[in-house]
């Protein structure tokens, strides 16, 4: 058997086979170091998988040999072939970190059920990113949503309140699965297909009702997903009651996925040919600004770091739908850019977060005060990755800031130069809530409270994961040439623009 023919399924096979073989080991380390194993060969897949697309194109795969529209296809172009090599990049550094945070968060003989749901979690994820079936979209975002929520009710070991958190994610997840679904359901009876590009040039011409209810539908279900401000409220308390280990993971892959899927939907199978395209890209404009406001609002006046981290999360999608909202290559590419540096930023500060209640039990503001002279580490990976986060020269952030500000100057109009300024002006209102957080960790140590006590230093196996992390933001903020290049790129291909790319 071909070992490159087989190559854009091993992805998916590989973590969706393991997982139930997880869960047969016994408690401990075992099913960590199984799920870190299949994590590191993942990423290993996706960077060969990432290469062949780059060299040779796009790669189509029949699964079982059956080939679209009665069977399903999967279809990797350098667009998902970037989405799927950040998320299994992000596993990878996840995973080995997760150990020693998972053995002070979940019970001992919980680990192989943890590690189960999480490699479920993980598949999932990436069939959503290489499949080329729309109602496989929606089997992966189910396998991915199902075993999250389970993840994150797993947190209420130490608070329970993540039980409440799991449940009110459940019942929105359930709503956007429903709406997406039903919009499937109607493309179904408007085209007779569910293969992206077949449907792509069934819809070409077509403006009736059921297409129009169909795209409203798939929209508002992605965009709950995606956490799109208003239908953000699940995102908030998820993030900030789940495990440490699985806030960081799911804030670097879950709400990309979704943006993601959301950008294959507007651009490959309804395309710019759709009339409800333009009112979409306006409404992505009007909600990605509120977003990026109302929610960095809220994250300033949280004392919960999770949670400011969380609503931060939240506005930050607001930069990438608005990168989506501009219909440009420019505009799209520096939403992708932003799509994956913000992966990186985000899972340093989440992954610095847990290291503080890993040995504080804690991650409200108090129990930061002092934090550079007691985990000096962990303190200064933190505020570069805030660096980062508020588009400081030098980092990645300011990479994929600066490239949404030029699309949005470039784009030409009133309102996209409005929205360029808004940028600049929400990022400053990121460093006031950042500033908070840095201001906290450099006084001097607590002479009375509950964080007085001597600290242990994290364990290395979690410094250095949370390091690998700050250093891809120096990195890509001083050698970003080439990420630059790779989201044009996919970009152009997305779009169309690249005649080898073309849909």
């Amino acid at each position: 058997m071909d070992f490159i023919a087989q190559l854009p399924v091993l992805p998916v096979v590989l973590p969706f086979v393991a997982a139930p073989l997880c869960l047969l080991l016994p408690a401990g380390r075992a099913p960590w170091v199984w799920a870190t194993l299949v994590a590191w060969a993942t990423f290993a897949l996706s960077l060969i998988l990432l290469e062949q697309v780059w060299i040779n194109g796009t790669i189509s795969y029949a699964m079982g040999g059956w080939s679209a529209p009665m069977g399903i296809a999967y279809r990797i172009d350098l667009t998902n072939g970037m989405v799927l090599a950040l998320i299994s990049f992000v596993a990878a550094v996840v995973f080995p970190y997760a150990g020693p945070s998972v053995r002070d968060e979940i019970a001992h003989k919980q680990t192989p059920a943890f590690y189960t749901a999480l490699l479920l979690c993980f598949a999932g994820l990436i069939g959503v990113t290489i499949t080329g079936d729309a109602f496989n979209v929606f089997v992966f975002l189910e396998i991915s949503s199902l075993s999250t929520y389970v993840l994150v009710a797993m947190g209420a070991g130490r608070d329970r309140r993540a039980l409440t958190a799991a449940f009110n994610y459940l019942v929105m997840g359930t709503i956007g699965a429903t709406f997406f679904v039903i919009g499937l359901g109607l493309l179904y009876m408007a085209t007779g297909t569910l293969n992206m590009i077949d449907l792509h040039e069934r819809l070409v011409g077509q403006d009736n009702r059921v297409v129009k209810a169909a795209f409203a539908f798939i929209v508002t279900g992605l965009g709950l997903k995606l956490a799109m401000l208003p239908l953000h409220l699940w995102l908030p308390p998820a993030y900030s009651y789940a495990p440490s280990s699985i806030t960081a993971f799911l804030a670097a892959t879950a709400t990309k996925v979704a943006v993601y899927i959301m950008l294959r939907f507007l651009y490959t199978v309804f395309g710019f040919d759709f009339p409800f395209l333009s009112v979409a890209l306006d409404f992505f404009l009007i909600l990605g600004v509120a977003g990026m406001f109302v929610a960095s609002l809220a994250a300033m006046f949280q004392d919960d770091i999770k949670m400011m981290l969380a609503y931060s999360s939240v506005a930050q999608i607001g930069y990438m739908l608005l990168g989506i909202s501009l219909g440009t290559v420019d505009g799209v590419a520096a939403g992708l850019l932003h799509l994956v540096n913000h992966a990186f930023m985000k899972a340093a500060l989440f992954m610095a977060v847990g290291c503080v209640v890993l040995r504080l039990g804690s991650h409200q503001l108090s129990a930061f005060q002092g934090l550079a002279k007691r985990m000096p580490w962990t303190a200064w990976g933190m505020v570069i990755a805030a660096m980062s986060l508020a588009g400081i020269p030098g980092t990645a952030g300011f990479i994929s800031k600066f490239a949404l500000l030029q699309a949005s100057f470039d784009k030409g109009g009133l309102t996209p130069t409005i929205a360029g300024f808004l940028i600049v002006l929400s990022s400053l209102l990121a460093v006031v809530y950042l500033m908070r957080v840095v201001r906290v960790m450099l006084q001097p140590l607590p002479e009375s409270g509950p964080f007085t006590k001597p600290v242990v230093r994290p364990p290395l196996l979690m410094r250095v994961s949370l390091w690998v992390m700050v250093l891809a933001n120096i990195y890509f903020g001083l050698q970003g040439g080439g990420l630059i290049a790779l989201t044009r790129r996919a970009a152009s291909i997305l779009m169309g623009v690249d005649a080898g790319g073309a849909m």
